[in-house]
């Protein structure tokens, strides 16, 4: 898929170019709106990834002028979270607005989720939503788990963490990573929520094994043999 970035802080349009290649997107980066737009009719980007503080022009007017010529999905992503710079970003044609700082996953996360909305039939991107691993269904839609039938109730951090850990099965997850991408990109608390959220969803699921701990590392989530 192919993504154009306007982002005028190049450490910051690093990181995502970083991001988007690993998370297989073709990724253009400019930084103005000028290059933008021009960006926008010569490589023809399937979804844009605008930040609103630019250099030559301020990115709402460039996300308005984007939408005078195309249709293409527009993601907002500022440090900017007012509520009126929402508004405004989605009044003129945003299709979503992310605020610094963020995950990586969430922000693949929500590419993905514009998209389907925008154009479900782009087969770049998987429509299907249940993750299935015998009798244990998680959809990711409505956020539900399933147990042979069963509803099983989890809390919303529990099914947060559950997505992550099932989302590569039999990987194994550093705590870091976990603590980092679930909780908060700067959480400074204490690992043993963590560990308090994994012994939840084990006792839940009825089989310790779903969630296996690797010592000095973390943990790998896989179907019980």
């Amino acid at each position: 898929m192919r993504v154009l970035l306007v982002e005028d802080d190049q450490s910051v349009a690093d990181g995502l170019l970083d991001g988007l290649s690993g998370g297989a997107f073709e990724a253009k980066h400019v930084s103005t709106g000028a290059a933008a737009l021009t960006a926008l009719a010569e490589f023809s980007p399937e979804i844009v990834l605008l930040d609103l503080g630019l250099p030559d022009m301020d990115g709402t007017e460039v996300c308005r002028k984007m939408r005078m010529v195309s249709t293409v999905p527009i993601i907002v992503v500022s440090a900017r979270d007012e509520e009126i710079d929402r508004v405004v970003a989605l009044e003129i044609g945003a299709d979503d607005y992310v605020v610094k700082p963020f995950g990586m996953r969430e922000l693949i996360a929500r590419i993905r989720a514009v998209v389907r909305r925008t154009n479900p039939a782009d087969m770049d991107v998987p429509v299907a939503h249940e993750r299935i691993f015998g009798d244990l269904v998680i959809d990711t839609r409505t956020q539900r788990v399933s147990l042979a039938g069963v509803d099983i109730h989890v809390t919303a951090k529990e099914f947060e963490l559950l997505e992550y850990l099932s989302s590569d099965p039999g990987a194994v997850f550093k705590r870091s990573d976990i603590l980092h991408d679930v909780w908060d990109t700067n959480w400074y608390g204490t690992s043993k929520t963590l560990d308090a959220h994994i012994a939840a969803i084990r006792k839940k699921l009825g089989n310790a094994s779903w969630i296996e701990s690797v010592r000095g590392v973390g943990f790998r989530f896989e179907q019980p043999s």
